[in-house]
C-alpha cells in the first residue's frame, strides 16, 4: 500500500519541534491497540501485583485489560538538539470493544490549530483535523502499518493499549520503591523493553504499531518508568523513544529523543468512543501537494 504523505496527513506534528523531524526524516515521514491477553471482561479476583518485577510489568498490560475500560491522560515530549515541543491529550479506552478516543492539543505554531481527535483500534488510527487539506469534520483512516514509527509517537499521543502493551517486551525491572498517589500506594518499576518481544507477547494486529516501530527507533533497548496497583493494574508509564532526525544517521546530535506518558484511572467506567461512521471518511488524493 503506497504510504500517504505524512506531512500532509498531520501538519500538526510536521510543524513543532523534534515530531516534524520524524515525519520529514522517515520515508519523507506516532500503540497498537490491545494484545490478546488485553481485553475482556471485568477483573478477575484473582489478579494481584507479582512479587517478581520482571513478571509484574510484563503481566500489567494483560490485568490492566481485564479491568475493562480506563480514563486516559498523556503528554509526548519532543526533543531534538534545537527544538521541543509538547503535545497533551485526554480520553479514554475500552478493553473489551478494543477501542480508544483521544483529544490531543495542538502546541503552538504548528499549521492546525486547536486538537487532534483520534480513534485508536487494534492496528488503525482515524484522526480528525489533521492537515489543512482534510474538510471539516472529516476524518483520515490509517492503518498502523502505513506509518515507519506505528502511531507510537506520529500523532501526538501514543495510543493507551500500545503504551501498555510495550511492557510485555521488559527486560529488565527493577522496583525503585513505593509511591502513593491519589491516596493509591502504588509500586514504581524502572528497566528497559524491547519493542520486538513485545509485538511477539502481544500478537495479531494489536501488534503492528509495535512492531513497526521496533524496526524504526534507533534505541532499541527503551528505557521505561511503570507505577502498578496492589492488583497489577498498571497507573502510569513513562517510555523514550529515539530516532534518527537524520535518514540513517547515528550520531548523537541527530538524534530525537520522545518521552511518552500515559497515565490510567477510573477503571471499569464507561468510555465514549465508536468507529467513524464510513460516510465520514476522507480519502485523501495521492497526487494532491502537501501542505
Amino acid at each position: 500500500m503506497k504510504i500517504p504523505d505524512q506531512n500532509r496527513l498531520l501538519p500538526a506534528v510536521r510543524s513543532a519541534a523534534g515530531a516534524a523531524v520524524l515525519l520529514a526524516a522517515l520515508t519523507g515521514v506516532a500503540a497498537c491497540s490491545g494484545g490478546s491477553g488485553g481485553q475482556g471482561g471485568p477483573q478477575g479476583s484473582s489478579d494481584q501485583l507479582a512479587a517478581d518485577p520482571l513478571t509484574a510489568v510484563r503481566g500489567a498490560a494483560d490485568i490492566t485489560g481485564r479491568t475493562g475500560s480506563a480514563h486516559v491522560v498523556t503528554e509526548l515530549a519532543t526533543e531534538s538538539a534545537e527544538k521541543k515541543a509538547v503535545f497533551t491529550g485526554a480520553g479514554g479506552y475500552d478493553y473489551v470493544r478494543r477501542i480508544g478516543r483521544l483529544e490531543v492539543a495542538v502546541p503552538p505554531g504548528a499549521a492546525t490549530t486547536g486538537k487532534i481527535v483520534e480513534v485508536v483500534l487494534p492496528g488503525l488510527v482515524y484522526l480528525q483535523n489533521s492537515g489543512a487539506k482534510v474538510p471539516a469534520g472529516k476524518w483520515v483512516k490509517l492503518d498502523v502499518r502505513q506509518l515507519p514509527d506505528g502511531n507510537l509517537v506520529s500523532s501526538g499521543a501514543t495510543d493507551p493499549a500500545g503504551a501498555a502493551g510495550a511492557l510485555r517486551g521488559a527486560q529488565k525491572a527493577e522496583l525503585v520503591g513505593t509511591e502513593t498517589v491519589d491516596g493509591v500506594a502504588l509500586k514504581h518499576f524502572r528497566g528497559t523493553l524491547d519493542l520486538a518481544k513485545a509485538a511477539e507477547a502481544t500478537g495479531g494486529r494489536g501488534a503492528d504499531g509495535l512492531r513497526m516501530a521496533a524496526q524504526t527507533f534507533t534505541v532499541k533497548d527503551v528505557p521505561y518508568d511503570a507505577w502498578l496497583d496492589g492488583q497489577g493494574r498498571l497507573h502510569k508509564v513513562v517510555e523514550v523513544f529515539t530516532f534518527a532526525g537524520v535518514a540513517g544517521s547515528k550520531e548523537a546530535k541527530d538524534q530525537v529523543k520522545v518521552t511518552s506518558t500515559t497515565a490510567l484511572s477510573d477503571f471499569g467506567k464507561p468510555v465514549d468512543a465508536a468507529e467513524p461512521a464510513a460516510g465520514d471518511i476522507y480519502s485523501m488524493n495521492a497526487t494532491e501537494p502537501p501542505q
